[in-house]
Formats: C-alpha cells, structure tokens, sequence
C-alpha cells in the first residue's frame, strides 16, 4: 500500500500533460449544466440554470419539465436551490437522468436493470432551501438531467448544480500521466475519450452495486423497489475501477482486461485497479476458483466462470508489468497457482479444458472444448511463466510449458477448420466465434503466420459499417473483444485494417448523436441499432463501460510504439506502426520514469524522438512500408543525451521491419530513409 500511495503522490506532483486540451475530466466537482435540451410544457426561464447570474427558473402544471445536457457523461449528486413561495401543501419535483438522448422523459430514468426502467427521484418541495440527492441515491452515469414537476406548482429554481463524484481519490482529475496526438483528430478524440470513461468508471467503493434490485445482501437496508440504490461498499480503499458508471458498479474481472491499460497509459491509477483485484482474491475458495464479479456477487460454487477466473490472473500479470511491484505480486503468488491448478484441472484426455459453466461476457453457446477458454488459458500460462521467471520460482515452470505445448496441439487439431481458415468454438460447433479467435492470435495459440493471417482476413470480412461483429452473441457488435482484435491486426503488422476497424467502429461511439459524445458504450447491433442482443431491455445499456477503451492502450502501445516488456519499463520496444498518418506522437509514466515516442513520415523518410527512463534497456523497430511498396530502407540512429552515436544501415531486417537492439535508456533521434 505505501508503494501505491507514495507513487501516487509523486505522479500527482508531476508536470502539466502535452496535449491538456483533449482532456475531458473536468478541472472542478462543482459542475453546471451546459445547455438545455428539452423544455415541455410551462417552463419559464429555462436557461437560468446553466450560470450563475442569479436568473430563475420556473416550472409549473403537471408534468411540466426542462432537460439539462451537462455536455459529457458525468456522475454524481445533483442538488438545486427552491426560492420564492411554495404552496402549502408542497410540491413534487421528480429527477430523471440519461446517459443517451434516447432515454430523455420525466416520467422515468434509462435503466439498470432487465425488468424496465428507473422509476424518478423525487423530493418535497416544503419550503425554499438548498435540496441535495442523498449519497445513497447518486447517479453513476447520465449526460441529461430532467427535472420534472408532479404537482400543479409552480416552483422557481435559483441554483442547480452536480457534485461530480468519480475519481474521488484524485484531487487533480485532469492530471494525467500520459498523453496522445496525431494528425487526425478523430483518433485523438478516441484515446481521451477512452481515457475518460476509465475516469468515469472508477468510483468510491461505498457507492457500489447497481444490481440492488437483484442481489440482497444479509443485514443491509432493503433498496426502495426501482430506482437505483448505491449503498453496498464493495472493496477497501477509498477507489475502485467496477465495469460501467451507471451500473453494475461492480468489479468484474474481464473488464480489467481492457481498463486496465488503458488506465496505465493515461492516468496510472494502480491503486484502484488493486483494490479491485485484493476484492477478487479475497473470495477466492480454498480449491483455487475465483469470483465472476467481486462482492456482493455470488460467489463459486453457486455462481462460476472459466473465463473470467482466468482474467483475475491476466490483471495480477498486467499489474506487475505495468507496476514493477514486487511485493504486491508476492502477495498474489500463491493465490495465483492455486487457481491456475484449478484450471489445469480442467484438462481432460483431449488436452483441452472442458468447460462446464456458460457464464462469460454474456455471449452465448458457451461450453466443451471452447477455443475462447483454451486460447485464454494458453495466454494466461504464458503469463504465469513470466511471472515465475521474474520471482525465479522454478517449481512451475515444466508443468506450465508441457500445458502449453498440449493444448496448442489439441487445439490446433481438433478445432481448426481449415476450409474456413478460423477455429471454431468448440468440436461439436460449426460457428466460429470472434472472440476466440481473436484470442488464438493475442496468447500466440496459431501454429503460424498464415493461420493468424487468415483469421484476421476473416474478421474483416465481417465488419459491417458499425464495426466487427461477434457471431457468438447474436450478431452483437462488442467494443470488449473489438478491443481486443484491434490489438491481434496490429500484432501481425496490419496497421491499415487495425486502423481502419478503430476508426470505422469507435468513430460511430464517438460521435453518434445518440451517444455521449465523451464515453463509449456496452455494446450494440451489428446495423448499428443501439440495442445489446444480450439484454431485453435497450435503456439498461451502458454507455460509460471500461471494457469499450481498447483504443486508448491500442493507439500507445501499436500507433505510436511506446510497449513495455518488463516490469514498470525495465526493458522496452519502441515501435512505432503509424499506417497512413503522418505525425503521431504518445508519452506515458511508470514507477521508472518517462517514456515517450514523436514520429513524422514524408513519402521518403521517417523522422522519430524517443525517450526512456535511464537504467533501462530496449530496442528500437522501424517500418519498412513495404506494403506501401518502398523497396529499401536505411537509417541512422543518434543518442542525444551522451557521447555514443549509432549509424547503421541495419542491424537485423525482417520483411516489414528492421531494428536495432542493447539500446540503454536515454533520449534518441532515428532518421530513415526510403527507397521506392
């Protein structure tokens, strides 16, 4: 905990961010709304409310009602201030929130639930004085207000504001540890925006657990029935990262596989991905299981995923990467062998794990020998080998690369389809699913390149105008595996399709005029309908969920280069794929120190400055553009904060790349040249 804290503070310390104006957190919690989007019936003075002039509002008859647009999905407590005469026998004035313009009504919020809508907070009005939404009653996520009156009136407002409750544990929310720019400024607004739904996402722990309605918890308070009741504490610690802003509010381990990153690349907040994690392995059973969601969610037996069991040891691997924290990963250790014994378990005579629970990212079909649990399972190894090493525990090292070596075989041979080119999802099934074959390539279970190749090819041409579809889940489009192919294109070098695929289905999150136009969604339909085939009710979706930010990682990591390889950067690659852009440029922060990368490119050269902590050590790749048809390549490489100076024409070369290795943490300039 000391690490984190006095991390924390440092980073908290640090200079202003490149870039600060893309930034979407707001620089205070006392918040207005920004506009007015909808006035019905008798409402005066509507636009008194959005500064502070001392204007009023007035609304009066039944059902009359004026919707505020706060401009971005926010959360928080809403509070208002009633001047003037109110009538003796008092007023109703209702609440109503939406995150999408979908969902606008004063009758009714957007919903958290399957079984209908948010039924309206309500107060009574008695006399004038400031009226505040208690903690309990907070809302996690809407970008649309709507005060609505129930009674005749009139009631005349003076003041309305929001108390912005995400983040808590920032003082600074602005204060970011990362940055991104390019030359096109839709991918620019995409890593912000990602970067701010994290934001959004990450919650004080006593304000958890949308899912009151559903789950009862012995000795606590019954929640009043509808409406969304935040009163479960659902890790220690003062913050915590859950799935989504308006609900579940909870910790689910899948999510973290794409928050995460995402979190590291821009706002380093390792303290609330690790209250989310100690909340995961503090319900971990004595056999090894870990929970599909964290308190109050049930727990294994009753309730138990493959999947997602495996993701709480992907988060414990990233952690370490990210953190360099030895300590908290010792404290994991043990915990971690455990449940991977568990899953190895699971392995039957086929060489496969045969999966016995459907429940995973609410996908359908789940079961037997799946590809997506299989590949998950090779890719979580190879991670526990990685963090053997780097504790020098030897004792797992065997088992864990004979596992390997058995399922990638089994795999291979029982659920390749080769008349398609892509695994199907399991050996009795004739779908072959997104999501499993997107993690063949990710944890490295292809046999080799062309496999990998036809997958992605195959993905591809499935995209519909909205994005890549997810044959597994009823056509559904799902920006949590969609992140994660984003990263399987870039990884076999196809920055136009991974560029492509980001552009096409982030920029319709991103700008729709029925989104929030500040966080990205759930999911959606593959026609680009926003309605989720998992949920029988549109309004429950959510529209500030961590597993939807890919990008933010993907355009670090793959567009501008910046990919750590050891604990907290102690060795790196810098590797740059910038496909058709011409400028693009990225920093991060570790416990280490700075790392950033600034590439330009002309039709003949490549110009690009780059930085990493010293004591460090890494490599530099650079492009070849060989499908932009250049024939040839040269390059030098210059250090700019010492004497040694590196001039080479290459020191390794592979068809779409050349390289240099034994690079020393430092300040570098590299200046390649093209041939067409």
């Amino acid at each position: 905990m000391r690490f984190f804290l006095a991390l924390f503070a440092l980073l908290q310390l640090s200079q202003a961010v490149p870039f600060e104006e893309y930034i979407l957190a707001p620089a205070s919690r006392d918040l207005r709304p920004q506009s007015v989007f909808n006035v019905n019936g008798s409402v005066s003075g509507a636009q008194g409310l959005l500064q502070s002039t001392g204007s009023s509002t007035s609304i009066s008859g039944v059902n009359s009602s004026v919707t505020y647009d706060f401009g971005l999905n926010v959360a928080g407590r809403v509070r208002f201030t009633v001047s003037g005469n109110v009538s003796a026998s008092g007023e109703v004035l209702r609440l109503t929130y939406s995150e999408s313009s979908l969902w606008v009504t004063s009758l009714e919020s957007d919903g958290t639930g399957n079984g209908g809508n948010d039924v309206p907070f309500t107060f009574n009005i008695t006399a004038p004085g400031t009226y505040t939404v208690p903690p309990e009653f907070l809302r996690g996520g809407f970008k649309y207000l709507t005060l609505g009156l129930q009674t005749s009136g009139p009631v005349e407002l003076t003041d309305l504001r929001l108390n912005y409750t995400a983040m808590p544990h920032f003082e600074d929310m602005r204060a970011y540890t990362g940055y991104f720019h390019s030359d096109d400024q839709l991918l620019n607004r995409i890593w912000y925006a990602g970067a701010y739904t994290t934001q959004l996402c990450t919650i004080s722990p006593s304000e958890g657990n949308a899912l009151v309605q559903d789950i009862t918890i012995p000795g606590q308070s019954p929640a009043p029935p509808g409406i969304t009741y935040l009163n479960t504490t659902i890790t220690n610690g003062s913050s915590a990262v859950v799935d989504g802003a308006k609900r579940d509010r909870l910790v689910w381990p899948g999510d973290y596989a794409v928050a995460f990153p995402a979190i590291a690349v821009s706002t380093y907040d390792l303290i609330s991905v690790s209250n989310g994690l100690d909340s995961l392995f503090a319900e971990q059973t004595v056999s090894g299981q870990l929970p599909y969601a964290g308190f109050p969610f049930p727990t294994p037996p009753a309730m138990f995923s493959f999947t997602y069991h495996m993701y709480s040891l992907i988060a414990v691997s990233n952690h370490f990467l990210w953190s360099g924290d030895v300590a908290y990963l010792q404290g994991k250790w043990e915990g971690w062998k455990r449940a991977m014994t568990w899953s190895l378990g699971t392995i039957d005579e086929t060489g496969l794990m045969n999966v016995t629970s459907s429940a995973d990212w609410l996908r359908f079909f789940l079961g037997g020998h799946a590809i997506e649990a299989n590949a998950i399972l090779y890719g979580t190894l190879d991670m526990g080998l990685f963090l053997a090493r780097s504790l020098n525990d030897t004792s797992v090292i065997e088992a864990y690369t004979n596992n390997m070596t058995r399922i990638k075989a089994a795999a291979n041979a029982r659920l390749w389809d080769g008349s398609v080119g892509m695994y199907r999802d399991n050996d009795t099934s004739t779908l072959h699913p997104q999501d499993g074959n997107v993690w063949a390539i990710r944890s490295g279970l292809v046999q080799n390149n062309s496999q990998a190749l036809s997958i992605s090819l195959n993905l591809q041409n499935r995209w519909t105008a909205f994005g890549s579809v997810a044959v597994e889940a009823a056509d559904a489009i799902s920006p949590f595996i969609t992140s994660m192919e984003l990263d399987a294109h870039f990884s076999l070098n196809n920055s136009a399709s991974g560029l492509e695929l980001l552009r096409r289905q982030w920029g319709y999150m991103m700008d729709d005029p029925r989104m929030t136009n500040s966080t990205f969604i759930e999911g959606y339909s593959a026609d680009g309908t926003l309605h989720y085939p998992p949920y029988s009710n549109d309004a429950r979706i959510s529209y500030a969920h961590g597993w939807a930010t890919g990008p933010t990682y993907t355009l670090t990591t793959y567009v501008a280069g910046i990919r750590l390889t050891g604990p907290a950067g102690k060795t790196w690659t810098i590797w740059p794929q910038p496909g058709n852009l011409t400028s693009v440029e990225a920093g991060l922060s570790t416990s280490l120190g700075k790392f950033s990368v600034a590439t330009n490119v002309t039709n003949s050269t490549l110009s690009m400055h780059f930085e990493a902590p010293q004591g460090t050590s890494g490599k530099v790749v650079i492009p070849t553009f060989k499908e932009q048809n250049k024939s040839g390549v040269t390059y030098t490489i210059e250090r700019l904060d010492g004497d040694r100076v590196v001039n080479v024409s290459s020191t390794w070369r592979e068809e779409f790349f050349v390289g240099q290795d034994g690079l020393d943490g430092g300040e570098y300039r590299v200046v390649a040249r093209y041939s067409s």
